[in-house]
């Protein structure tokens, strides 16, 4: 059997191989000398069916099948002769047999790049330096005050802040449009859910109310029939409500389950929150900065059938997060850079590993693992169930891996602690992956 293997474009290999006529038949003998024994044919002994009967019905099957088996063996002893670290499948194409030569196929593989690991002296990584004040508490405890608003009915004229409920009809030149009416809408001014002008002209309206304005669409509104245009609304006031918010004590705390300890126990489950959130955003900064340190210092070629790969993966979880959503309607472009750096980092981290000795601390697995069952009722389950389930067990040991590299690069740059606010760090990071 002779194979040779030629270097392609880039990270491509060719591995040429032809196996010949007397290998194939050896092969296709065994396999029909294997089906004489096992086969069932109607007249004849089990077991005593001669080969010739054998071969005239399942020979071109088990030819097929011989053939696969020595290209997939010729191929596997070819990538090990070379030592290949090959990156997804071969593609093989088989050319077809000759009685005097046999077969010859022809294989491409892409192989994993060779990375050189480089000096990281010269790298600095901005470490966010900042702490939970009691504003950022304040600030959070407000939220929860007005997430359990009550709305009180008032005798006054609306103003900002005030609920409104109300009835409308709208014309453009006289004729009625899509959603151009509605019953019991209910709008906060001042909230920004109205286009501005509506909600300045609900501005003084009392319950009982009925008042005509005009309306104009901006160019740019997301509905193509009224935009540009200038509609002209009857508005019936149904309801002005103001909000109460709730008194910041220990009742409020019981709302919140907490039964001992009141409203300083509420401060102090916020704040222990809030640290917990700005370790994370602190971690997320730093380890983005870690990840494009580790980019830029080691730019290497990535095999396509790796990028196409995590770009279907994506995809995948995509469509998982949002069921009705067609993977047809995906475009795979949108994925390819996140998927591009996604395939690189795995690369070079592997490969810090490799060279380190790193392999994922199980105490870390276990406390990572602790982390995401905390969220659940039965904990103990959630917990079993990973670490019997392959895949799961294999992400949370990579990002624990990647954190245990992130801690490494660290040692090897300078780290400039860079003071900033909880409000401002998290907030930025709210944004941004908004």
């Amino acid at each position: 059997m002779h194979v040779s293997v030629e270097a392609g474009e880039g990270l491509e290999r060719r591995i040429r191989g032809e196996i010949p006529p007397e290998q194939i038949e050896e092969a296709v003998q065994k396999r029909l000398k294997s089906l004489a024994k096992r086969t069932r044919i109607a007249g004849f002994r089990p077991g005593k069916v001669p080969l010739s009967v054998i071969r005239q019905r399942f020979g071109k099957q088990a030819r097929k099948e011989a053939i696969a088996e020595l290209v997939q063996s010729s191929l596997f002893e070819a990538i090990q002769r070379e030592s290949l670290r090959i990156a997804g499948a071969p593609q093989v194409e088989a050319h077809p047999e000759s009685s005097s030569k046999g077969v010859a196929y022809e294989a491409v593989v892409e192989v994993l790049p060779e990375i050189t690991l480089a000096s990281l002296e010269g790298f600095t990584v901005e470490k966010p330096v900042a702490e939970v004040t009691e504003e950022d508490v304040d600030r959070v405890l407000e939220v929860l005050r007005k997430q359990r608003t009550q709305w009180v009915e008032v005798d006054r004229p609306a103003q900002e802040g005030d609920r409104v409920t109300f009835d409308y009809k709208a014309t453009i030149d006289g004729e009625p449009f899509e959603g151009s009416e509605a019953q019991g809408v209910k709008v906060v001014l001042g909230s920004g859910e109205l286009l501005p002008s509506f909600d300045e002209n609900l501005l003084g309206v009392k319950a009982g109310e009925t008042r005509t304005f005009k309306v104009a669409f901006p160019e740019d509104y997301g509905i193509k029939e009224v935009a540009g245009k200038e509609a002209e609304f009857t508005v019936q006031v149904k309801a002005v409500e103001e909000p109460k918010l709730p008194e910041l004590d220990d009742e409020f705390a019981k709302s919140f389950g907490i039964q001992e300890g009141g409203l300083q126990a509420l401060r102090q489950e916020v704040r222990e929150t809030l640290e917990k959130e700005l370790k994370r955003a602190i971690e997320k900064k730093v380890k983005e900065q870690v990840m494009d340190i580790l980019l830029k210092a080691h730019p290497i070629e990535l095999p396509k059938a790796m990028v196409q790969e995590e770009v279907q993966r994506m995809m995948a979880q995509l469509k998982e997060q949002l069921p009705k959503t067609s993977l047809k309607d995906l475009d795979p472009s949108l994925f390819e850079e996140a998927a591009r750096r996604r395939v690189a980092l795995g690369l070079i981290v592997g490969e810090i590993a490799k060279r380190e000795g790193m392999t994922p601390d199980p105490e870390r697995v276990r406390a990572e693992i602790e982390n995401i069952a905390s969220s659940y009722e039965q904990p103990e389950e959630v917990m079993q169930w990973i670490y019997s389930n392959r895949q799961q067990l294999a992400d949370i040991e990579a990002k624990v891996l990647e954190d245990q590299v992130m801690e490494w690069v660290l040692q090897h740059v300078q780290v400039k602690e860079v003071p900033t606010t909880f409000d401002a760090l998290v907030r930025k990071q709210e944004e941004e992956t908004s």
